[in-house]
């Protein structure tokens, strides 16, 4: 490994600058934390780095992200899971800052999670893999 400060990008913020104005996920909170009175009965996309490793010898970030996925019943949450399933995916091949995004894995599709510390919240929780290069 070279003795180079290596800049890894805020992946969370990436995510969330990626989908919060997309069309498709109009009316819909996007950030890396429920907003202020939160239930899960809002439609909302919370995003959360939860692994992944750098491979020094590629210069490569290789995130996995949680998308935390609600709606105010289980339809509509799993409609803004689609949605933002769909979008993420079109994050390939675009920069952020430093950044440039080679690819979207998705590790795990969106899968029904009830959320026990939300009893009336509705969730879908899904898993991508990003694969980021970075300046």
């Amino acid at each position: 490994m070279s003795d180079a400060l290596i800049a890894f990008p805020d992946v969370e913020r990436l995510v969330v600058d990626h989908l919060k104005d997309r069309a498709e996920l109009a009316g819909v909170t996007v950030d890396n934390r429920p907003p202020a009175g939160f239930n899960g009965t809002q439609k909302a996309v919370l995003v959360s780095r939860t692994g992944g490793a750098w491979v020094d010898d590629q210069h490569l970030d290789q995130p996995l992200v949680d998308l935390e996925v609600y709606g105010p019943d289980k339809t509509a949450a799993h409609g803004v899971a689609l949605a933002a399933r769909a979008a993420l995916l079109q994050a390939r091949g675009t920069t952020y800052g430093g950044a440039y995004v080679t690819d979207v894995v998705e590790a795990d599709g969106p899968r029904w999670l009830p959320d026990y510390n939300r009893p009336a919240g509705n969730r879908y929780l899904s898993t991508v893999r990003l694969l980021i290069r970075t300046a």
